[in-house]
């Protein structure tokens, strides 16, 4: 039963996992950050090829 107790207090003195999961939540924020304005620009970067498209297709095909 000792060591059932000592184990129970090492894990919850051990801070090498937190430190981990810190930095993994670190990196999924920073990721979805990322993501959103990978989104939002490409959506803007979309419309101004379609825009330069149609103004190309407007003008008249040499003869």
């Amino acid at each position: 039963m000792l060591m059932f107790a000592q184990a129970i207090k090492n894990f919850f003195q051990d801070e090498e996992g937190v430190t981990a999961i810190e930095y993994a939540l670190i990196a999924a924020l920073i990721a979805v950050a990322i993501i959103a304005a990978v989104t939002l620009v490409g959506t803007d970067i979309a419309a101004v090829f379609t825009n330069i498209s149609n103004k190309l297709q407007a003008i008249p095909a040499a003869p």
